[in-house]
């Protein structure tokens, strides 16, 4: 498995690993966006962030990170592993990325009942630092802003 940027054209690849993840989340309303929705949505991120993208030997792409660097700091906006490769280290990998190309630190948001990405998270040394009943996020779901200071 390695680590590489993503090119604009690897968006339809993304998008799927993005779709397949979300699908597993059974808390979240599953009618808010449709996939066509997301698709598009995927495709706009790829070309305007920073992603990276874990890959198995042979090219099948299995997670991304999509990375962000603004006025309000660095950012890790999203995280995701195809369901299918869940605990193999395509995460940590990722993760481990994220670490490198932000090395002063970063934050992310999760929601609070995404257990399996709290534990992940805080495995990987981020820290909890806020909570919020999930006003300011369109899926109106509980939240919280972990951050990761080297």
């Amino acid at each position: 498995m390695h680590i590489q940027r993503a090119s604009e054209d690897d968006w339809p690849e993304i998008a799927e690993i993005f779709l397949a993840a979300r699908r597993t989340m059974t808390w979240l309303n599953a009618g808010l966006h449709s996939d066509a929705e997301t698709r598009a949505f995927i495709r706009r991120m790829v070309k305007r962030s920073e992603v990276w993208t874990a890959q198995r030997t042979g090219g099948k792409t299995i997670g991304f990170a999509a990375l962000a660097r603004d006025a309000d700091g660095d950012w890790l906006h999203h995280l995701y592993v195809d369901p299918a490769s869940h605990n193999a280290g395509a995460g940590s990998l990722l993760l481990a990325k994220a670490k490198a190309e932000l090395p002063r630190g970063f934050s992310l948001w999760t929601f609070q009942a995404n257990l399996g990405a709290r534990r992940f998270y805080e495995r990987h040394g981020l820290t909890e630092t806020r909570r919020t009943r999930g006003t300011n996020n369109e899926e109106g779901l509980p939240d919280m802003l972990y951050v990761w200071c080297p």
